[in-house]
């Protein structure tokens, strides 16, 4: 019993100097690439700011002339003069900033920047650009116009009575009494086909051309189916 006291408070005596008598640990190796850690007691260094990766610069918009305002343009007979409500296309090379369309008011003028109100009615497309040139060169050196015809609105017949679409049509180029009937789509049955006329005014004054259709069509009075010009009106009576 006294031997086994004995060794008890010999192992209680010896166990603090087992704990003291052990080695301190190594210190912690820092792991590449990582901060270094700061000792107690001193202030934290202040670590370089990494460089942010340089951005792509944006892309510049291209330089260069503004291109030139394009759209529809009808093609137009070479006698071809322009009328109130037509629209036109005035194209300006190397001045982009003044190309634009334009309607010739019923006045027969058209306003343009710079040289404002132009005469424009009764003159072919191209008499008209040697115009707007002529005036340009106040203002301009060595103007360069093109002006297209991009609708044709002076230049109507008309047609009325017992066809399928009775109404205006644009007269765009040559077109005879015959030929407009069948863009109207046809007469009707109730239509006196050889009571049509055509009514054209000239000069203050109307004059009527007579038509007989059924004759015209089976190739007897050839000189009936005459040439239509702006303004004539087409009457296909009834029955």
């Amino acid at each position: 019993m006294r031997i086994f006291v004995a060794t008890a408070l010999a192992l209680v005596l010896l166990a603090p100097a087992a704990v003291l008598a052990q080695p301190a640990s190594a210190p912690a190796q820092a792991k590449p690439g990582a901060s270094p850690q700061a000792k107690p007691g001193e202030p934290a260094k202040a670590q370089p700011a990494k460089p942010a990766p340089a951005q792509p610069a944006p892309a510049q918009p291209a330089t260069g002339t503004k291109p030139p305002a394009t759209g529809p343009s009808v093609a137009v007979a070479p006698d071809f003069t322009i009328g109130p409500e037509d629209v036109l296309g005035v194209l300006f090379w190397r001045d982009q900033e003044m190309t634009g369309d334009v309607t010739v008011r019923p006045d027969g003028m058209i306003t343009l920047p710079l040289i404002r109100d132009v005469k424009a009615a009764g003159l072919a497309p191209n008499e008209l650009a040697d115009r707007i040139q002529e005036a340009l060169r106040e203002f301009i050196t060595d103007p360069s116009v093109t002006v297209v015809v991009r609708q044709m609105n002076s230049r109507k017949v008309f047609i009325t009575g017992e066809v399928a679409k009775p109404g205006a049509y644009p007269l765009a180029s040559a077109m005879t009494v015959m030929q407009l009937i069948a863009i109207a789509g046809g007469i009707t049955e109730f239509a006196e086909a050889n009571g049509i006329s055509v009514m054209r005014v000239a000069a203050g004054k109307t004059r009527t051309f007579k038509f007989e259709y059924k004759d015209v069509a089976k190739g007897k009075k050839p000189e009936q189916n005459i040439v239509l010009k702006p303004g004539d009106t087409i009457v296909v009576p009834e029955k």
